[in-house]
């Protein structure tokens, strides 16, 4: 450890899933170059130094991964994260290549789709009056999001949000992917081969047959790109949304004073989203390969060591957020790191946005008032990812 501090952090250590941030300020004010020697990294928790990291991707590659688990961490990473797992130029021409069939305009044209989505949804479940967030809702409209945009069939989607779960659960005690999550990567692989196989040769107006089509001078993408890039939709685009739209239903309801703002004024649903990702953000660490000796606050970090980013630190830093352990609508929240910064900014970022502001839209509108069963509160168990399994709902209806 630096600094002399007895701060233990592991991001697989279940405690940590169940409350990080008391560890997260140990950590900037005792070690703010923490290093773990059990699972070989350095880690970077204050805001100046992981927004600083973010931005120098020269020095803080991206190469090897974004993930500490040895499956998902070396110069073979691509394969699963896509142009997650790349430096310029590379990432630069993949990002390119998959953001002509990612484009803004596709994101803006399926707002009505989704609202219809979540209200198929909403709909009987306001109407039995008592549910679970997670599992009967949250953790079912970002995938159908995901999946209507890369064409996967209704029939389908079950099955790839299970698998998809199972990529990101972590077992206790386990530093790594446990079994099930190895046996779901290559069934996702296979699905999305197949997928991408067909829309070769039977395109469709959906993102799969946009991106076998895709070119920009003369370059395309290759079957593996797309699967790649597919991976990275389940993981990004699903656990993440259904984390967000979870976290900004749990801490509103912890905080009814703030949850009022919303409810008596819908306009303030945009600052509820945003003081969410904030507060509790649902991607809570990225990993990088430091590419030379870098001196940081707090020592140096060697070349070639694994180095964390943690996100959900940075958001938490007094010193960019002032009483940065309170939930509040009306803080400045422009300096949030939750989407990345910089060439690395999250390019779902505008549709994982777009899904919460029209599922809280909705629930406003319907909802009177809400209560939680917090015995029944569940959290999931990941490396990266950070959010709620189950939450047990009662609402009332307007």
């Amino acid at each position: 450890m630096t600094s002399r501090s007895t701060v233990q952090y592991s991001p697989y250590d279940y405690a940590i899933h169940e409350d990080p941030y008391p560890t997260y300020a140990r950590m900037r004010a005792e070690a703010p170059l923490y290093r773990n020697d059990e699972l070989d990294f350095w880690a970077l928790t204050k805001h100046a130094e992981v927004t600083a990291a973010f931005r120098d991707s020269h020095t803080f590659s991206s190469s090897y991964g974004v993930s500490l688990d040895a499956i998902a961490w070396g110069p073979h990473a691509h394969r699963t994260m896509s142009f997650l797992a790349m430096d310029a130029p590379r990432h630069t021409r993949m990002r390119s290549l998959v953001s002509r069939g990612f484009t803004p305009r596709r994101v803006v044209d399926l707002e009505p789709r989704i609202r219809e989505l979540a209200l198929q949804y909403l709909e009987p479940l306001l109407e039995q009056g008592s549910f679970d967030f997670i599992a009967d809702f949250a953790g079912r409209l970002p995938m159908d999001v995901i999946s209507e945009m890369m064409g996967v069939p209704p029939a389908d989607r079950d099955e790839v949000r299970r698998l998809g779960d199972l990529l990101v659960h972590r077992e206790a005690g386990l530093s790594d992917v446990p079994q099930a999550g190895l046996e779901a990567a290559l069934a996702l692989a296979g699905y999305f081969t197949d997928l991408v196989t067909d829309r070769r040769t039977a395109p469709r107006d959906d993102l799969v047959s946009a991106l076998t089509q895709t070119e920009l001078d003369g370059d395309r993408l290759d079957d593996e790109e797309i699967v790649a890039f597919l991976f990275l939709m389940v993981v990004a685009g699903n656990e993440t949304t259904t984390k967000l739209l979870g976290n900004a239903w749990y801490w509103a309801w912890r905080n009814p004073d703030q949850r009022a703002k919303p409810f008596a004024d819908p306009s303030r649903i945009d600052a509820w989203i945003e003081e969410t990702l904030r507060y509790d953000t649902s991607s809570q660490v990225l990993a990088r390969l430091a590419t030379t000796d870098v001196e940081v606050e707090g020592g140096t970090i060697p070349a070639q060591s694994r180095v964390l980013l943690v996100i959900g630190s940075a958001n938490r830093d007094e010193a960019v957020f002032p009483d940065a352990d309170r939930y509040d609508l009306d803080r400045d929240t422009s300096a949030l790191v939750s989407f990345g910064v910089a060439r690395h900014f999250c390019l779902g970022a505008s549709l994982a946005r777009l899904e919460a502001r029209i599922v809280l839209n909705e629930l406003v509108a319907r909802v009177k008032r809400y209560d939680v069963d917090p015995d029944g509160v569940r959290r999931v168990h990941s490396v990266s990812v950070r959010g709620l399994a189950h939450l047990p709902t009662t609402v009332v209806r307007r």
